[in-house]
């Protein structure tokens, strides 16, 4: 039985994922909530060549020199006796992935949107995740500071672009350089605005908690994350209707928070965090109960019992070892390969949960070492890099050689940066014309004339075979022709897209 001091832990935990559009100011905003929770004392410039700290949640190099972020950070601080933990993601399309994922760990979303511009393709994406799992969204309308869309217009932008009901919470007194405050609507304030603009603001319907939390209402905050205005509002109404720690879906059954025992998925891995000691981090988002260290815990897909000496919390890449944690919290656990995204821990229950799967890429490249004296270090670094899910490792049946999908050309780049400065290898891409990846398997496996046709395709598709990391068969189609020609061929054969089947 949970202690009445561990339930009120797991019941002032907020996770939360702030997600947005390229440059709309999301790692601002990250930097701002630390400000306001003391965990940093000065917020980082995030793009300015002339201030030369970098933000606390950019912390990798080449993040730093690009001023984008290319890999989910977690942050953690206390705020007026709430524990909240900040997961900051990658707005780039190219790193949809990890955001993606990042968001089936999180009870709630803050979605930052750019004033000027609206919304934009990206938010669009995630808000179809998030629509998906019935996460409750806050809309946070930044760049006030600066002249942009009619605050009127960029509801009417949200509750069409996104699909979902808004209400406004703050308004913005002013817009530009007349932009100096925003304000609650149901304070002393808002009788300042002009008749016709409260007007307008009645329209839209009262906050309601019950619909917030359903996923079906989006309050909207007006601000400037730069200039720190409306971020504490924003912070103050977040610890106060944001959920605590929700149930989780496993395919078993539904865990709820406050149960008993210990249970947790895997849902990042991050290789290279600290380059002295080339370690790799498993990011667990806890889902029930309380993790302990030095607890034998079950590790369910490879049935052995597991206990952590090390387990750490963060600030970016700044950790703490923590000698417990609570259901919502998120915890580093060292890796040295006995983790993959999607694995649980437990205390002793068969649990999986699903809806952490690995993605179809998009654009393909063979690999090639480029400097033959280190290919214990380029091999090493493929590996811990492929560990972390933004990008797939496949390998020819028919010649060995191997091949990156990713999603984005971005990330060939990153990979060869890190390869380079994280490993000391050096590669070289060789451009494959690909259309499409796709895991195969029998429609009814067992079945002999199921069987029999899985062989006769990979013989007659031998040059198009791969094997994943986990060595299951992979058809890389060159052309959606060749690929729609193979489905209707071989109708004992199902092409799957994802790697979770």
């Amino acid at each position: 039985m949970l202690s009445n001091n561990d339930q009120k832990e797991i019941l002032r935990r907020r996770t939360f994922a702030i997600v947005s559009h390229p440059d709309a100011g999301k790692t601002t905003l990250t930097e701002k909530l630390l400000l306001y929770g003391g965990a940093i004392h000065v917020a980082g410039a995030v793009k300015s060549n002339k201030i030369k700290k970098t933000a606390t949640s950019d912390w990798m190099e080449i993040e730093k020199q690009r001023g984008i972020s290319v890999a989910t950070s977690v942050m953690g601080f206390d705020y007026d006796n709430y524990h909240i933990n900040i997961l900051d993601t990658p707005g780039h399309q190219d790193f949809a992935e990890d955001t993606f994922r990042t968001l089936t760990a999180v009870d709630s979303v803050i979605i930052v949107i750019d004033s000027a511009k609206g919304v934009e393709a990206q938010t669009r994406r995630l808000m179809e995740v998030c629509r998906m799992r019935k996460t409750p969204v806050m809309v946070f309308m930044n760049k006030m500071d600066r002249d942009g869309k009619d605050p009127f217009d960029l509801m009417d932008d949200v509750e069409q672009e996104l699909g979902i009901h808004v209400t406004p919470i703050t308004w913005a007194d002013g817009q530009g350089q007349r932009y100096t405050r925003s304000f609650f609507l149901d304070s002393a304030d808002a009788d300042t605005l002009p008749q016709e603009t409260r007007d307008l603001i009645s329209i839209y319907p009262e906050f309601s908690e019950q619909a917030y939390l359903a996923g079906d209402l989006a309050p909207v905050f007006y601000g400037s994350a730069y200039k720190t205005i409306g971020v504490q509002e924003l912070l103050d109404f977040f610890v106060r209707y944001a959920p605590s720690p929700r149930p989780v879906e496993a395919i078993e059954r539904k865990v709820e928070p406050m149960e008993d025992n210990f249970t947790a998925f895997c849902f990042k891995i991050h290789a290279n965090m600290d380059p002295n000691h080339r370690s790799c981090i498993a990011f667990f988002k806890i889902c029930s109960g309380r993790f302990e260290r030095n607890v034998y815990y079950k590790h369910v897909r490879k049935d052995q019992q597991m206990r952590f000496s090390s387990p750490t919390c963060f600030m970016a890449q700044k950790k703490e070892t923590v000698d417990e944690a609570f259901a919502g919290d998120i915890v580093g656990l060292p890796d040295t390969g006995n983790f993959k995204i999607g694995d649980t821990l437990t205390a002793g229950e068969v649990l999986h949960f699903k809806g952490l799967p690995s993605f179809s890429p998009e654009m393909f490249k063979y690999i090639e070492n480029a400097d033959p004296m280190r290919q214990k270090q380029l091999d090493k670094g493929v590996h811990q890099l492929m560990d972390e899910g933004v990008a797939q490792l496949f390998v020819s049946q028919l010649n060995g050689r191997k091949i990156i999908g990713t999603v984005g050309q971005l990330q060939f780049e990153v990979i060869q940066y890190r390869l380079e400065h994280e490993y000391n290898a050096k590669c070289r891409w060789e451009n494959m014309a690909m259309y499409k990846a796709c895991w195969i398997a029998p429609l009814h496996p067992g079945e002999p004339e199921d069987m029999e046709e899985i062989d006769t395709f990979k013989k007659r598709k031998a040059q198009y075979m791969a094997f994943d990391k986990e060595g299951r068969d992979v058809f890389m189609a060159d052309s959606a022709y060749v690929l729609s020609m193979a489905q209707n061929d071989y109708r004992h054969i199902v092409f799957h897209f994802t790697s979770e089947f």
